[in-house]
């Protein structure tokens, strides 16, 4: 057992009332991707933050409420973008494929 809660990572020391987090993992063929990265990009577009993915093809943002869009890039795959929508007091889980 890797300590994740079911569908995501733990939350141990988040307090989720107080944050809108984004999260989830990268996946090819059902396996986790640990050499890619997420990008946070703004409603415009603009790039926010990055980070890469860990071991088990997870990844996390907190972010402010609203309209979000996660790029993702990873080796031998085009970049793949995806809507979120963050709020504060929830946590939004993504499950990527490449």
């Amino acid at each position: 057992m890797c300590g994740a809660t079911e569908g995501g990572l733990p939350l141990d020391g988040v307090n989720v009332a107080k944050e809108a987090v984004i999260q989830g993992q990268v996946l090819r063929g059902g396996e986790p991707v640990a050499s890619a990265y997420v990008r946070l990009l703004d409603r415009s577009g603009e790039f926010t933050a990055e980070v890469p993915t860990s071991a088990t093809g997870h990844f996390r943002f907190f972010a402010g409420d609203g309209e979000w869009t996660l790029r993702t890039l990873a080796p031998k795959s085009d970049p793949i973008d995806i809507a979120v929508v963050a709020s504060v007091g929830s946590v939004a889980e993504v499950q990527i494929a490449v």
